[in-house]
């Protein structure tokens, strides 16, 4: 039984019923999902790290900043001048076929999963400068900060300690030169089994998050 499918190239699966092209849609998402999973190819093969990013609105499709360990060994990928990609996950539930209403109809139904993701494809450059990648710990502390009634600043710590752990990172930027968005949230099933996964979503998953996201989509909200 297949789930989903994956295409040999470099873009994602994006079957018409789950694009999403709205740039400002892309941008306010990844804004929502910082955490992004930045995969690097090499001779050596595949690798991959869990990134907190931000964007800014630079260029045709944004600019991702953000920081790697020093002692991180895909640092020398990231040097190389190469293509990288960013992938930034959401909201992710399996839907059971038993939630379709259609079920009793023929019983042709299987299981899927429903989730929303972002790839964002750019040549990363090194930043070394401290200035910039002090005001990148900056932008990336206050984003995550300023809605706590006494935020946090960098700046709160000693200046040494924080000079000390300035030496062992290094910035990144990719400004990037195509995004892809997929909602894939049961967009291709009939009305009732729409409305039937917004019911089993809530009713057995407790999962308020996904049921709206179908809702919506779906035309049922």
């Amino acid at each position: 039984m297949l789930w989903f499918s994956v295409t040999a190239d470099s873009a994602m699966y994006l079957p018409s019923a789950f694009r999403e092209d709205s740039l400002d849609v892309q941008h306010d998402f990844i804004r929502a999902h910082p955490l992004g999973v930045l995969t690097t190819s090499a001779e050596g093969g595949l690798m991959a790290n869990h990134i907190p990013c931000l964007l800014y609105p630079e260029g045709p499709c944004g600019v991702l900043r953000l920081h790697v360990a020093r002692a991180n060994p895909q640092l020398a990928e990231l040097a190389s001048g190469r293509e990288c990609l960013v992938v930034f996950h959401g909201p992710q539930a399996y839907v059971s076929p038993s939630w379709y209403p259609t079920k009793a109809e023929t019983h042709k139904v299987v299981p899927t999963w429903n989730f929303v993701a972002v790839h964002a494809w750019g040549v990363p450059v090194i930043q070394d400068d401290p200035a910039w990648l002090r005001a990148q710990l900056d932008a990336l502390t206050d984003s995550q900060e300023k809605a706590r009634a006494q935020p946090w600043r960098v700046d709160e710590a000693p200046a040494d300690f924080i000079a000390a752990q300035m030496r062992v990172i290094v910035g990144v930027e990719i400004r990037l030169s195509r995004i892809e968005g997929k909602w894939k949230v049961s967009q291709n099933r009939p009305v009732a089994d729409r409305q039937g996964v917004v019911e089993g979503l809530v009713n057995e998953r407790g999962d308020a998050v996904m049921a709206g996201l179908v809702a919506r989509r779906g035309g049922l909200a």
